[in-house]
């Protein structure tokens, strides 16, 4: 809005206005000539002010001046997402953006980019989304640095575990100096849903294991690893040859890291696990001897039920993978195997909750972050719930259940699935330290 002819306008307004009063002045002692005077000067003040008011207003230059917002598009909430939930939010992100809800009166368009958690992490870690510094502002970037911004910087972030947030936000915090992802208040990061990580058998071999050991864990699985006699001495068919472990590879997925740390879990027989412990001898020897049994780990996709889906018993006999990844290629791996999957639950269960984390530096616009919890509400709605359970995640509203109706849980229920799966023996979050050193061994011991 120009406010320069208004001022120049009340400016001879003003001018005008002690010059009435002077004539008034003299009124008071110059009789009624003097006083038509003033009445004739201030009668011209009041035209000369609606006149520049009007002008304002109708004038050429009108509007460009009117006190309206003008549209600047849509209010832009881009989510950077883990893969296991990616089919989910797009669909939800889809119907979201039909709706034509808005923000501070302009349309919010959801954006979905999938990416897995550590990969994620890794881009934060070397700022490769181009965060600013601590003493840089939005206004002090170039038109191309700030339309980058604008157009490529997550306002969201759903990684696969509460603890790649927390890693992100240690990173932020020591260079900035402050948090960039909250625990508490309206924008801290909060589940959208939860699936587990669990234990995923051919039928035939988990029932030759159970035979033998009883019930299956890490270390039935790593005597099986190391049997020397192969399958026949483990109860097996002798064709089936030597126990085949599968296990996503921790550089491509977080689920690898998540196996090892599940594996130190039940090694130690607790859920908290140090980095004096991961890195001492005897458990390194014992991790070194279970992962011996990885079947092609450089060439495991992130998806890795997909692949028994695909490939079979080429694959592997089987491993600790995601219940959600399970059991949507429950179906497939029935319609092209004879021998279909059985679900078991470890005793130390590692929980995928896949927080919803708004980026809360100068980065994304106070707009950005308020659409990102409209999006998060929807997310979390009985509607959208229901649509993450009907694709085989554990919803975290409270309306939904997962044994009501026929979803993947109902339906595959005979395969293993438990609707109540205790808490008190889940696996806590590990350190940075912790993932490092176990990122670091397998590099060296089994990724070379």
């Amino acid at each position: 809005m120009n406010l320069a002819p208004i001022l120049v306008t009340l400016g001879g307004g003003l001018l005008a206005l002690i010059l009435a009063i002077y004539f008034w002045m003299s009124a008071s002692r110059g009789g009624r000539r003097t006083q038509a005077v003033f009445f004739t000067i201030l009668a011209v003040v009041l035209l000369i002010v609606a006149a520049g008011l009007g002008w304002q207003r109708l004038g050429p230059n009108a509007s460009s001046q009117q006190l309206v917002v003008v549209p600047r598009g849509p209010v832009q909430v881009r989510v950077l997402v883990a893969l296991p939930v990616e089919p989910w939010v797009r669909e939800a992100a889809r119907q979201f953006n039909e709706k034509g809800l808005r923000q501070d009166g302009q349309p919010i368009e959801v954006q979905v980019t999938a990416m897995d958690g550590l990969a994620a992490l890794g881009k934060f870690d070397r700022n490769e989304f181009g965060a600013l510094t601590a003493n840089q502002t939005r206004d002090q970037l170039s038109a191309q640095e700030r339309q980058k911004l604008e157009t490529t910087f997550p306002t969201v972030w759903i990684p696969d575990s509460r603890y790649l947030v927390e890693l992100a936000n240690a990173l932020y915090k020591e260079r900035l100096s402050r948090d960039v992802f909250l625990t508490d208040g309206e924008y801290r990061a909060r589940p959208i849903a939860v699936s587990l990580f669990t234990w995923g058998l051919y039928s035939s071999r988990a029932a030759a294991l159970e035979k033998k050991f009883g019930k299956i864990d890490w270390q039935v699985i790593h005597d099986a690893a190391i049997a020397k006699g192969g399958w026949p001495e483990l109860g097996g068919d002798p064709a089936w040859g030597f126990f085949k472990l599968v296990v996503p590879n921790p550089r491509r997925n977080v689920g690898g890291l998540a196996a090892m740390i599940a594996a130190a879990g039940e090694y130690y027989d607790k859920p908290n696990i140090s980095v004096a412990e991961v890195t001492d001898p005897q458990f390194q020897k014992w991790l070194k001897e279970l992962m011996g049994a990885l079947t092609d780990v450089g060439g495991a996709s992130a998806y890795t039920a997909e692949d028994f889906a695909l490939f079979g018993y080429s694959v592997g006999d089987g491993g600790q993978l995601l219940e959600s990844d399970l059991l949507n290629n429950m179906a497939g791996i029935q319609k092209r195997w004879a021998d279909p999957l059985v679900i078991r639950y470890p005793k130390y269960v590692t929980w995928f909750d896949f927080p919803f984390s708004i980026w809360m530096g100068p980065e994304t616009t106070a707009a950005e972050k308020n659409a990102a919890l409209q999006f998060e509400q929807f997310l979390l709605s009985t509607e959208m719930q229901k649509l993450a359970v009907a694709q085989g995640l554990r919803p975290v509203n409270n309306q939904v259940s997962i044994t009501a109706g026929d979803n993947l849980f109902v339906q595959w229920q005979s395969q293993g699935i438990e609707a109540v799966v205790p808490r008190t023996t889940r696996m806590a979050t590990p350190s940075r330290d912790v993932l490092q050193a176990l990122l670091r061994w397998f590099d060296l011991n089994v990724g070379k």
